[in-house]
C-alpha cells in the first residue's frame, strides 16, 4: 500500500475511533465518519468494503495501546504483585475520571454488536481481553500462587466489572474497590 492510501486510512480509522468511541458504533454513520476523516465515503469503501471492517480495524488499532497502557501502569508500580495491581486500577481509576472517558471501547462494542456474534469485532475484543488475561496468568505464575489461571479471570472480572460500574456510577470508586479486591486475589498468605 502506498505511503499516501497507508496515510489515508489511519486518517479514517482515527476518525472512526472518535466517532464509534464517543458517539456509539451504531450511532456513527458513514457520512459523518468521511465528514470527520475529510474523505468521500467512495474513499472509506476503497479502504474498507464494508462498515463491519471499519470496526474490525477500529478495535484492532486500540489492541496494541491499550494493551500497553494497561501493562505499563502495572510493571511502572512499585512492590509485590498486589501493591501492582492496585496502581493497575488506581491509574485505572485517574483515567475513568475524565470527562472524555466513555467506558471500555472493546466491552462497548461487544455490548453494541451483541446480536451478531460472528461479528469481527466481537473476536477483536475477545482476542483484546484474552490476550491481557494470559498475560495477568503470566505474572501472577511468576509469584507462585495456586491456579493463576483461576486468578487472572477473576482479576478480569474485577477490571471489567469496575470500568461498567464506573460507566453507569461515573463514579471512580468503584475502581479503587475493585483494586482493593484484586489485589487481596493475589496477595500470598501464609
Amino acid at each position: 500500500m502506498a505511503r499516501d492510501a497507508r496515510s489515508t486510512r489511519e486518517q479514517i480509522i482515527q476518525a472512526a475511533d472518535a466517532l464509534f468511541y464517543g458517539e456509539g458504533i451504531r450511532s456513527s454513520s458513514m457520512d459523518a465518519i468521511a465528514a470527520k476523516a475529510s474523505v468521500t465515503k467512495r474513499t472509506i469503501y476503497y479502504h474498507f468494503p464494508s462498515k463491519d471492517d471499519l470496526i474490525a480495524a477500529y478495535l484492532a488499532a486500540r489492541d496494541e495501546p491499550t494493551f500497553a497502557r494497561q501493562a505499563a501502569w502495572l510493571d511502572e508500580t512499585k512492590g509485590d504483585l498486589p501493591a501492582q495491581v492496585l496502581g493497575l486500577f488506581e491509574n485505572l481509576a485517574r483515567a475513568m475520571n475524565t470527562p472524555r472517558w466513555k467506558g471500555c471501547g472493546f466491552i462497548r462494542a461487544a455490548a453494541e454488536l451483541a446480536g451478531t456474534p460472528a461479528h469481527p469485532a466481537r473476536k477483536i475484543a475477545s482476542a483484546h481481553k484474552k490476550r491481557f488475561e494470559a498475560w495477568l496468568e503470566d505474572r501472577i505464575a511468576a509469584t507462585g500462587l495456586s491456579e493463576p489461571a483461576l486468578r487472572a479471570r477473576q482479576v478480569m472480572l474485577l477490571l471489567d466489572g469496575a470500568a461498567a460500574q464506573v460507566l453507569i456510577h461515573r463514579d471512580p470508586a468503584y475502581a479503587l474497590a475493585a483494586g482493593q479486591a484484586a489485589a487481596a486475589l493475589v496477595t500470598k498468605t501464609a
